[in-house]
């Protein structure tokens, strides 16, 4: 993910004080400053033109406020509750999408690497087919939401079986992706990369939810996917797979050797060599 994130316009704080060291611990290590006061005041008047952020921590893990609440709802990495664990259950197993693009079958689980994790929906979902997942991230504030949903999970996963064999095929990594791809040996090579960038919308839709707007305003866009890409397709055993939007261009101006459209999401794949049947 991009490093353009603007560490002036987020803040930390708490809802109540029992979390003060994990948050002073947290400002520490992301060098953000405290919020004003202690914690997050809900019944406070929003600030239509404060476009800053807010990590909270709290019982319920960290999540991320607006300041001006009327924006949208706090983003959060919940892998046991939520979209996450309905998608888990209901999602439609090896029939998903993502699963054909990715060349998920009974007889095959490709190793994979996505470069790009975000909050890990997609890892996690490809974990809870069977593949050994390894998640890139190197932008602080939404490694900092994936870590503490990781670790949730893993915690949740100790009176959930299938919730623990989950997430011991799922390893998160917070770093450059350029650095880790290049330092891979043969033997480390994956069965597949997965890359699903993110770019600014130039135009409002209403297609894009506002927590992904704002999401995007926070975190920036990937400049340098294309380079990536390439990189990618040199590192790969069998294929690379780009999550696009379905009206995007190609990724680096690169024709894919097929794609998997759907309503609003397509998968470019470049087929590498063919997967084991």
């Amino acid at each position: 993910m991009s490093l353009s994130i603007n560490m002036q316009n987020i803040t930390i704080s708490c809802d109540s004080p029992q979390y003060l060291p994990a948050v002073k611990r947290l400002s520490d290590q992301l060098g953000i400053v405290l919020f004003s006061g202690s914690k997050v005041d809900e019944k406070a008047e929003a600030h239509p033109n404060d476009q800053g952020y807010v990590l909270v921590v709290g019982e319920s893990g960290i999540s991320l406020h607006p300041k001006d609440r009327r924006l949208h709802g706090p983003i959060r990495v919940d892998f046991n509750n939520g979209a996450n664990s309905h998608r888990r259950r209901f999602g439609g197993g090896n029939g998903q999408a993502i699963a054909k693009a990715i060349g998920v079958s009974g007889r095959f689980c490709p190793s994979v690497l996505d470069l790009t994790a975000g909050l890990g929906g997609d890892a996690f979902v490809l974990a809870s087919l069977g593949c050994d997942v390894k998640l890139f991230e190197r932008n602080a504030i939404i490694a900092c939401l994936l870590r503490d949903g990781v670790e949730r999970a893993i915690a949740a996963g100790i009176d959930d079986p299938e919730l623990r064999d989950v997430m011991g095929r799922l390893k998160f990594l917070e770093c450059d992706s350029f650095d880790a791809v290049r330092s891979l040996t043969d033997e480390e090579r994956p069965d597949v990369i997965y890359l699903d960038p993110m770019f600014p919308h130039r135009k409002k839709s209403a297609k894009v939810k506002k927590e992904m707007q704002a999401f995007q305003n926070i975190v920036g866009g990937d400049d340098d996917a294309d380079a990536l890409l390439k990189l990618a397709i040199n590192s790969a055993r069998y294929r690379v797979v780009i999550k696009r939007s379905s009206n995007a261009e190609f990724l680096a101006d690169l024709q894919p050797t097929y794609s998997l459209t759907g309503k609003s999401t397509r998968f470019d794949i470049f087929a590498l060599r063919k997967i084991p049947s």
